[in-house]
């Protein structure tokens, strides 16, 4: 049987047993509680801290843009025209020269040698013509008459007095004052004299023709004379061109001939670049259109020039048109061989919407942004377009005045709460 003091122990173990299912009911529901407001706060989106710029509706220019290399306007390799030892080099590598400045200096000892006996037989051939000349009383650069040489001269006298001497026989004969046998004696005597007279002109002719053959022997040692100082000139290397020196192979001591090089001078004021245009875009092509170049080298400048040249024709394999424009490079800024995005500037302007760069977000080639209205990023799907300076054209549900969020734009998608 249950005595009364059991009964209240056991009254006390049931009380104790349902404080203890008390309490741990009330904990539960409490930390249910906090769970789910700690579970509230993380879906609630905390407000992200932006700054923002106006888009702003601006008149671009338009240019059609391609790619090229730039190269030198003119570019030569130097070449001796004569063979020879090199004895000094007075530039290197990256040297700046003037038109007509000294490269390269040979050995001038056999140019001088060849010179020398050019010389001599022009002394030789000009005594010649000398000689031939006193043979038939010339002067030096007198005209030849074969009537004025003394032989010829003088035969011509006897010749014309026995003419006449035949001519007064022939009256006589007619009067009878000399017989037939004494006007054929005269008659023969004049023949005679005609063909003594005709001996000397020829031979006045001949020796002539030896003063000619002299003459064009002096004339020959001459041209030799004028050749031979031109070698001896031809030994010094001059700048073709006033220039930077891009190559210089040439080294003391070696020999080099007529088709060896021995500098390459480029002329790099202006630079040239070469594009293709493609074929949709030519019609707006034109000599002397506006160009812009740019290089990786000076992100924060472009190059002004102008389109010089047009192909006549447009490529059948890729269908563009190559244009060549040339560049200013009055400070040597651009180099030959650099890699240049040109763009022809086109005579017409678009209306455009712009917004700042920073402020477009680009993620696996889509572009967005958010514009900001009433606390709150909405974003915008957007086309890019050309940029100018720090803006940037975008084509989209952007319209002039939006604000668009320009930083902390990486934290930002569409709904989410921001401070301006």
């Amino acid at each position: 049987m249950i005595s009364r003091q059991q009964i209240k122990v056991f009254i006390a173990a049931l009380l104790v047993a349902s404080l203890a299912i008390a309490a741990a009911s009330c904990g539960g529901s409490r930390a249910q509680s906090n769970a789910k407001a700690n579970a509230n706060a993380a879906v609630a989106p905390q407000a992200v801290d932006v700054t923002t710029a106006p888009a702003v509706s601006r008149d671009l220019p338009r240019f059609i843009e391609a790619t090229g290399s730039l190269a030198a306007d003119v570019q030569t390799d130097v070449a001796p025209t004569v063979g020879g030892r090199v004895v000094s080099v007075n530039v290197d590598l990256g040297s700046f020269v003037q038109q007509g400045q000294v490269l390269v200096q040979l050995d001038p000892a056999d140019a001088r040698l060849r010179l020398e006996q050019s010389r001599a037989s022009l002394q030789q051939a000009e005594s010649s013509v000398q000689q031939a000349e006193a043979r038939l009383g010339l002067t030096p650069g007198q005209k030849f008459d074969p009537v004025r040489v003394a032989e010829v001269q003088a035969a011509k006298t006897a010749y014309d007095l026995a003419e006449k001497q035949l001519q007064r026989f022939e009256k006589l004969l007619e009067s009878g004052d000399v017989s037939r046998s004494a006007y054929d004696q005269q008659k023969a005597q004049r023949d005679q004299l005609r063909e003594q007279y005709q001996a000397a002109l020829t031979q006045a002719n001949q020796s002539y023709a030896a003063v000619q053959t002299a003459r064009a022997a002096a004339d020959a040692a001459r041209v030799s004379v004028s050749q031979a100082e031109k070698g001896l000139r031809d030994v010094t290397v001059y700048a073709p061109i006033s220039g930077y020196v891009s190559d210089r192979p040439a080294d003391v001591g070696e020999y080099v001939s007529t088709s060896s090089k021995v500098a390459t001078v480029v002329r790099t004021n202006p630079m040239r670049v070469r594009i293709d245009i493609p074929e949709q875009a030519i019609s707006g092509v034109r000599p002397g259109q506006s160009v812009s170049v740019s290089v990786s080298d000076y992100t924060d400048r472009s190059f002004a020039g102008r389109v010089a040249r047009v192909s006549p024709n447009v490529s059948a394999q890729s269908r563009t048109l190559t244009v060549e424009a040339e560049v200013e490079n009055g400070e040597n800024l651009l180099k030959p061989g650099q890699f240049a995005t040109v763009r022809v500037l086109l005579p017409q302007t678009d209306p455009a919407i712009l917004v700042p760069a920073r402020a477009v977000r680009t993620d696996n080639g889509t572009s967005r942004l958010y514009v900001i209205k009433d606390g709150v990023a909405h974003e915008r799907l957007v086309a890019t377009g050309q940029a100018e300076g720090d803006l940037i054209e975008v084509k989209g549900n952007v319209a002039a005045d939006d604000a668009v969020a320009t930083s902390n734009v990486e934290q930002l998608a569409d709904g989410v709460p921001v401070r301006q």
